[in-house]
């Protein structure tokens, strides 16, 4: 009996996958653990493999196919082989969509978000009265406002499918990737689906969260000296200001456990371990590869650490357990000239972290006004965890371990 490929949930939070390129054409053999295809989730380019042996009968989808979760894309089988009627009723290809980037907050492994349910096949009208649609026929003609009853089908008996829906419809302007043609009003860029998983997030957190933020100044003159005695030591280091900043944090962290921490509904989950999520901005959007465990490793390991992840960030190269579970997140726009800004929390974290850029300020130093190397940080709390006292503390003892850095080992 035939095998059905369907389009897996590759990533905690993934709802709807692009199908990027088909690795195996109709007719090949085919392994269990063979690459069927890759797929492009809501944070990264991942493999789609086989489940069965036997030959790839038939390709259901087409390269550049949004396809939700379970969606039939493939079937597997013996050579000749006849594949289940009604095969052929499935999403057609895309326009070509922007390439997927980054930030969107991650949702920890354990604790994923379920993926969106898929509307169970229509039955035939003589039966149950409905109309026969594809599942995904029905999600488009619900979101464009489409009364079915008026669409003729021409799918298997009469089912409605996908390219009737979209041949009822205005045929959207392509996405050029820069500016609009001549004489246009606008331009419209379809949203990858990292971008689609941030949306998703932030509507998440700023709205049903009770969000309060704490701002400090940190004098950051002992710690610009630490750093460059480091890189005049370590000629093979690389240390940034990023690096030295997630160390000071997990070490702080560290000792507020009540920071570190999650909400989880009907309890708060307070983590011994630190793991520091680093936000990555790439092409459309924002990744948050993870630093497990950053309380125990040293600064020339976390250094070395945050290069990797974020290049693999920028390539899509991460795995899901990489960009999932953080227990607290840093987000630093300081490189970008940005003196200070409130960073929207990760749920289930209750805080975050957002750092500004390091600048020469006039303070006044036991009566005299001197220029001190100066930067802001702002930390984000959710109240049902975190109490203003306890993220003032926290921050207290941050900024201590900043500007006193000699006492910290790194």
């Amino acid at each position: 009996m035939a095998t059905k490929v369907v389009m897996e949930a590759l990533s905690p939070t993934m709802e709807e996958g692009i199908l990027v390129e088909w690795k195996k054409a109709e007719g090949d053999p085919v392994t269990t653990g063979d690459v069927l295809a890759e797929v492009e989730t809501d944070k990264a380019v991942m493999e789609l493999v086989a489940r069965a042996d036997g030959v790839m009968l038939k390709l259901v989808v087409a390269a550049g196919a949004t396809v939700p979760v379970a969606e039939v894309v493939g079937w597997i089988g013996e050579p000749g082989e006849a594949v289940p009627s009604g095969s052929d009723d499935a999403p057609a290809a895309a326009p070509a969509a922007a390439p997927a980037a980054a930030p969107a907050a991650p949702t920890p492994a354990t604790h994923p978000e379920p993926a969106a349910a898929v509307a169970a096949p229509a039955v035939p009208a003589a039966a149950s009265g409905r109309i026969k649609a594809s599942p995904v026929a029905r999600r488009m003609a619900e979101e464009r406002g489409l009364d079915l009853g008026a669409i003729t089908g021409s799918g298997p008996e009469g089912r409605i499918i996908k390219r009737d829906v979209a041949a009822t419809t205005a045929t959207p302007m392509p996405v050029t990737g820069g500016a609009p043609t001549a004489g246009a009003a606008f331009t419209d860029v379809a949203n990858s689906q990292m971008r689609k998983a941030i949306a998703k997030r932030l509507v998440q957190s700023i709205g049903p969260i009770p969000t309060f933020y704490l701002t400090a100044e940190v004098d950051m003159e002992r710690a610009t000296e630490a750093r460059e005695a480091l890189l005049a030591r370590d000629k093979d280091g690389r240390f940034s200001f990023n690096d030295i900043l997630i160390r000071t944090t997990a070490a702080a962290l560290a000792q507020h456990p009540a920071v570190n921490a999650w909400w989880m509904d009907d309890h708060i989950r307070q983590w011994q371990d630190v793991h520091i999520g680093v936000a990555v901005a790439i092409d459309e959007g924002l990744i948050t590869p993870v630093i497990r465990h950053a309380n125990t490793k040293s600064l020339r390991a976390i250094s070395a650490e945050v290069r990797e992840l974020a290049g693999r960030a920028r390539a899509k190269k991460l795995a899901p357990e990489e960009y999932t579970g953080a227990t607290f997140t840093i987000s630093n726009l300081g490189m970008f000239g940005i003196d200070e800004f409130t960073a929207i929390i990760n749920p289930p974290e209750a805080g975050i972290l957002a750092v500004g850029r390091i600048e020469p300020k006039p303070v006044v130093i036991d009566g005299a006004v001197v220029i001190r190397r100066r930067m802001r940080l702002t930390l984000s709390c959710d109240h049902r965890v975190i109490d203003g006292a306890t993220g003032a503390q926290f921050l207290q003892t941050l900024v201590g371990m900043l500007e006193h850095p000699l006492a910290m080992v790194w």
